[in-house]
């Protein structure tokens, strides 16, 4: 049986050989990485174990600290700044878990945006078709996983950064309740949105990955029947402009998921959507809460290069009064538990995660206004998940020809029941 430290190898030696056009990750700890594969294989041959993770070669987003490494976030603006003095909580309860951390993963410049573009650092391409987009903002991350050079990645996710790149690249991706995974550590875009979360080949690997970094111990996921299961579809504006072959996709997987007994309903929440675009018509509350974190260079100019498609969204927010976010917050509070009262009555929603598959890298270099409507429908249907403060995972929806995904949505805190869901749905769509 193959070693930890054997699989390792073949990675490390896969990646040596493409180091000088490396685009997925931006960092790789080597060394460490033996280190945490030899530890590994040596608890095995002692019948020790500490938990599911060990042994897992993992990714992190390079927006997460490792004691004594720079945390760049995607920007030339960090590269040079002061190491960072601790792990970030994520990273740590890792370890001690024993994944095996190989590396940082390429992302777009400090979060913002979800095509998976990056103008200092390289776009990585698609994990099916490198000539096409990973989708962000974890774009290394789920073409770490969707290549195969890691087992999990970590990613974070404000308006859909995990789940658009695992549904680009053909990978699981679990975007939990916010606040569930600690944030300390992890650069920030939007303290209200921001979530971490796996991304990874299956529903068990994401659900133990969850557990670990939400500080619980990790255990098998409970088989459920989608026997009696209430399954809401939320059709109309989160269905405008959907490819063909997506909703095609789309339609088989919930054929399916009603023949094993679900029961599926249409349950439309268009006008919560609408009150929450109007609430948030000035500036989105990502826009806002970023501009405040990157407050002093958007003040003073930035000193390095900074791609025009995030400074241009923080510029324009760091120019609204405090009152325009104030009122957000409020309205979206109010939203969030209107929403919950309405979910009630299901066990998740199902929708496709993007009405889209991934268009070319040259095709969004070329052309600013398609690059503009591109991006509004990758984030439209994931982002619902962040603004409502629900949970939500991307599975990947089988026979297409280009990646897409199928994703399931659920109550805040319904976590574990909404990755029980997802694993039943998983084997059911592989039968």
């Amino acid at each position: 049986m193959q070693s930890i430290r054997d699989r390792l190898e073949i990675i490390l030696s896969r990646l040596a050989n493409r180091a000088a056009d490396e685009k997925v990750f931006t960092r790789l700890y080597v060394e460490p990485a033996r280190a945490a594969a030899d530890a590994s294989d040596a608890r095995k041959r002692a019948g020790v174990t500490l938990g599911p993770l060990d042994g897992t070669v993992v990714s992190i987003k390079d927006l997460f600290d490792v004691a004594g490494e720079q945390t760049t976030a995607g920007s030339l603006m960090l590269r040079t700044g002061a190491p960072a003095s601790d792990d970030a909580a994520v990273v740590l309860r890792l370890r001690q878990a024993g994944a095996v951390i190989i590396g940082k993963t390429n992302m777009t410049e400090f979060a913002f945006t979800a095509i998976g573009d990056n103008m200092h650092y390289g776009t990585p391409g698609n994990a099916v078709d490198a000539s096409r987009i990973p989708g962000g903002s974890s774009s290394g991350a789920g073409v770490s996983v969707g290549e195969g050079t890691s087992d999990v990645s970590i990613g974070s996710d404000t308006g859909g950064s995990i789940r658009i790149p695992a549904a680009l690249n053909g990978v699981v991706g679990f975007k939990p309740t916010a606040r569930r995974v600690p944030l300390a550590g992890a650069f920030p875009l939007s303290g209200t949105l921001d979530s971490i979360g796996p991304l990874a080949r299956t529903v068990a690997q994401c659900a133990a990955t969850d557990a670990v970094m939400a500080g619980e111990v990790p255990t098998e996921l409970a088989a459920i029947s989608l026997a009696g299961l209430r399954v809401g579809v939320p059709r109309g504006v989160l269905f405008g402009d959907t490819e063909g072959e997506v909703m095609t996709s789309f339609e088989r997987c919930l054929g399916k998921i009603e023949q094993a007994g679900a029961r599926i309903a249409d349950l439309s929440i268009d006008d919560m959507i609408a009150d929450l675009r109007a609430a948030t018509k000035r500036g989105s509350i990502a826009a806002m809460e970023g501009a405040e974190v990157h407050a002093d260079w958007l003040a003073t100019g930035a000193s390095v290069p900074v791609d025009p498609n995030v400074s241009g969204p923080l510029s324009r927010a760091a120019m609204l009064p405090v009152p325009v976010y104030i009122r957000a917050l409020r309205r979206r509070r109010a939203l969030v538990a209107a929403m919950d009262e309405r979910l009630a009555s299901v066990d998740v929603l199902a929708l496709p995660t993007t009405p889209v598959t991934a268009p070319t890298i040259v095709s969004m270099a070329e052309d600013a206004e398609l690059r503009d409507r591109v991006e509004g429908l990758l984030l439209r249907n994931t982002q619902v998940a962040n603004q409502f403060d629900l949970c939500a995972i991307s599975l990947p929806m089988p026979d297409m020809a280009l990646p897409a995904g199928l994703m399931l949505v659920a109550r805040n805190g319904h976590d574990r029941h909404l990755l029980r869901i997802a694993a039943a749905v998983e084997r059911l769509l592989a039968g």
